[in-house]
This record gives C-alpha cells, structure tokens and sequence, in this order.
C-alpha cells in the first residue's frame, strides 16, 4: 500500500481539496507554489500511463476540475500539470499555480507553510471546486 493508498483510506492526514468515487486530490506537504496540489486515483496504480484509456481520461477531467478550483482560489495566471512519478509509485499529477515558468522548478527551494496556512489554502481550493 503507498502513502496516496494511507491517505486516501485517512490513515494519513491530509489536506483535502476535492474528493469523488474515482479520485482524491491534496495539497503537496512538500510544496514548490502555493496551492500545489496533487491528484491521484484511489486505485493504486504505479504510472499513470498503466491507467485505462477511460480512467486516464477521467483522471485528466478530473484534475481539469481541480485546476479551475485552484485558478479561483489563488492568484496565478495559469496552472501548470506535471506527471512525473518518480517519487511515489502511485499515478498522480502535479497542479502548481503559475505566474512564471520558474514556479514549477521542483529543484528549488520548496515552501515551508504552516499547518493553518495550509488548511486554509485547502479550504479555499475546496469552496471553488465544483
């Protein structure tokens, strides 16, 4: 079981920002943006590309839903998708607020917020999800 499988089973706390029978997406602990949010499929599945060709579409509407959440919620000019895998092996995509194209540089310094900073980013994102 991965720590996305922990987390959506609420093993392991969260910041929640959007939740359906299919998919969970949170906020990034590890941060590169505020509102950086993570959005991951509730099977566990190692690359995204293992996905279905139904679930990796539904997974991309999904996470489209989470962007426009994450544009209402925190001033960007876009929000930018990253899909590497490498550090958890469960599928998941990577939403960053963007206001240039160094705020997705996962080499840099990462932000270190406080747990209510991070509740209210994530209630935020949540009110506009829809």
């Amino acid at each position: 079981m991965t720590i996305f499988s922990k987390i959506i089973a609420g093993e392991i706390p969260s910041y929640k920002v959007a939740e359906d029978d299919l998919f969970y997406a949170f906020l990034d602990i590890n941060p590169v943006a505020k509102g950086h949010t993570l959005v991951v499929p509730k099977q566990e599945v190692d690359y995204i590309f293992d996905q279905s060709d139904a679930m990796l579409s539904a997974h991309t509407v999904f996470a489209k839903r989470v962007a426009s959440a994450i544009k209402k919620a925190i001033p960007c000019n876009r929000v930018g998708v990253a899909v590497m895998g490498l550090e958890v092996p469960h599928a998941h995509i990577h939403l960053i607020p963007l206001n240039s194209e160094g705020d997705m540089d996962f080499r840099k310094e990462h932000l270190k917020l406080s747990p209510e900073e991070m509740q209210e980013i994530a209630a935020s994102i949540a009110a506009n999800f829809e």
